[in-house]
């Protein structure tokens, strides 16, 4: 571990319900001795169902490191965001959605902002937000929109030390092993754009069950797909230095087993 450094633990895409009820909770629970702060990359519920909501708490609830999440596309289904974001309110969990929130740990102070993202597509891989079903089409503009929701919650940060938290990704080489022709639905790249105008150290996402965790921006920002199903573990530690201009470690350090 670098010294000074921030240890960030990151994973996404959950997915509660019955059959992975306390899958996570043991680890969860010995975070402290990996990290510093645990950020959430969307999709934590596998449906939006209330009793999923009450597994996904059960998970959280009294964790040794501070919590940030995004909700993903599917914490929505039922319509039932604002109930989950609610109850991980309650429990002291700091949900973001266009907005940012700044921490201190250890006396350094780390910003974090967080948008769902949506659909939009990438160079080469061009979304169409114009055709499809409604929903289809509400999707594909909400990775611009909230692209430019991003960038102003970067810009509210007032520290150096940045990291952007989506649940959409944001560019292309962390969806390699996804097939290229779902490429639009599952990113957008204006969210890198925001994430290298904001000056983030880090980006941190989720939703590509079959993609993989290394990228970088255009603007050399570090781009990490926490998904569980590529993780294949509890979380992933990244390391972000203050006063650098990239984080030094690009590696991820395993859980505790």
């Amino acid at each position: 571990m670098t010294v000074g450094c921030i240890r960030v633990a990151a994973v996404g895409d959950l997915h509660m319900r019955a059959a992975v009820a306390g899958r996570f909770r043991p680890d969860f629970l010995r975070l402290a001795a990996d990290a510093d702060v645990l950020l959430l990359a969307g999709d934590l519920t596998d449906g939006g169902a209330e009793a999923e909501a009450d597994l996904l708490c059960a998970e959280l609830e009294g964790l040794p490191v501070p919590v940030v999440a995004v909700l993903g596309n599917h914490d929505h289904d039922r319509r039932s965001g604002y109930r989950i974001a609610a109850r991980l309110t309650e429990l002291g969990v700091h949900v973001l959605d266009g907005t940012a929130i700044t921490l201190e740990i250890n006396g350094i102070r780390l910003g974090i902002a967080g948008v769902m993202g949506g659909s939009g597509g990438f160079p080469g891989h061009p979304g169409s937000p114009d055709e499809g079903s409604p929903e289809h089409r509400a999707r594909m503009r909400r990775g611009p929109l909230d692209a430019l929701r991003l960038r102003q919650a970067l810009d509210l940060i007032d520290c150096e030390n940045r990291v952007a938290l989506t649940h959409f990704a944001p560019v292309l080489d962390t969806l390699a092993g996804e097939p290229p022709r779902i490429y639009p639905g599952l990113g957008c790249h204006e969210l890198a754009g925001a994430v290298d105008a904001g000056g983030a150290l880090l980006a941190v996402h989720g939703h590509a069950h079959g993609g993989t965790e290394f990228g970088r921006t255009q603007g050399g920002v570090p781009v990490r797909n926490v998904s569980y199903p590529v993780l294949g573990r509890s979380y992933a530690v990244y390391e972000v230095v203050p006063g650098a201009r990239r984080p030094a470690g690009t590696g991820a350090v395993p859980s505790p087993p």
